[in-house]
C-alpha cells in the first residue's frame, strides 16, 4: 500500500495494524478507534488528510511520519492553492477556479486511470471552463487525447517542485 494523503484510515490500519497506537497518539480524537463499530464506520470514512486535519496537524507531515514508520520515501508536500494561481505568460483561460479537480496521482495509486473520469468529467464541463489534473509526472498520453478531441490542454509544474505537474483541459 502506497500511503498518500486520501488514503483511507481503515485501509491503513488492516494493512499496517502497529500504526494503530503511533495514530491515537499523535491525533488523540482518534483514540476510540479502538471501538471495532467507530473502526468499521469512520475508518472506512477517514482518509489521512481528514485525520489529520482533526488532529490539528500538516497533513504532509502526518502522511510523512507513516511512509516512514512503513519504510516508504517521504513525499512532496501537496501544491498549495497559490501555487496554482495563474502567472504571467500563461494562458488566460486558466485564470479561473477550475470547474473539476482531479488528484490523478491519487487515482493511479488506487489502480485507476483517469482519462475516464476525465472524460466524463470534461462532458460536463461548461464552455469556456475547464478541469485541472494533479499528476506527480507529465501525463502525455492524456495530454495528447485531449488534444485530439479538440480540447484545449496547458501542463505546467507546480513551482519549486518537478514531481507536482498541474495539467489544464479546457472547453473552447
Amino acid at each position: 500500500m502506497n500511503i498518500q494523503a486520501q488514503t483511507k484510515l481503515f485501509d491503513l490500519l488492516d494493512t499496517y495494524p502497529g500504526l494503530e497506537d503511533k495514530i491515537m497518539h499523535i491525533a488523540p480524537p482518534f483514540k476510540n478507534l479502538k471501538n471495532p463499530v467507530l473502526r468499521k464506520t469512520v475508518g472506512k470514512l477517514a482518509t489521512l488528510e481528514k485525520v489529520a486535519r482533526i488532529g490539528n496537524l500538516d497533513v504532509t507531515d502526518f502522511v510523512n511520519m507513516l511512509r516512514r514508520e512503513t519504510g516508504q520515501p517521504e513525499i512532496a508536500a501537496a501544491a498549495d492553492e497559490s501555487e496554482i494561481l495563474w502567472q504571467p505568460g500563461e494562458p488566460g483561460w486558466i485564470k479561473n477556479e477550475p470547474q473539476h479537480v482531479i488528484d490523478g496521482t491519487e487515482m493511479l495509486n488506487r489502480g485507476e486511470h483517469p482519462l475516464k473520469k476525465v472524460s466524463e468529467l470534461m462532458h460536463q464541463t461548461g464552455k469556456g471552463r475547464f478541469l485541472l489534473l494533479k499528476t506527480n509526472f507529465k501525463p502525455i498520453p492524456l495530454i495528447d487525447e485531449m488534444e485530439k478531441r479538440k480540447y484545449k490542454v496547458y501542463s505546467k509544474t507546480v513551482h519549486g517542485d518537478t514531481t507536482q505537474h498541474l495539467t489544464f483541459i479546457g472547453v473552447s
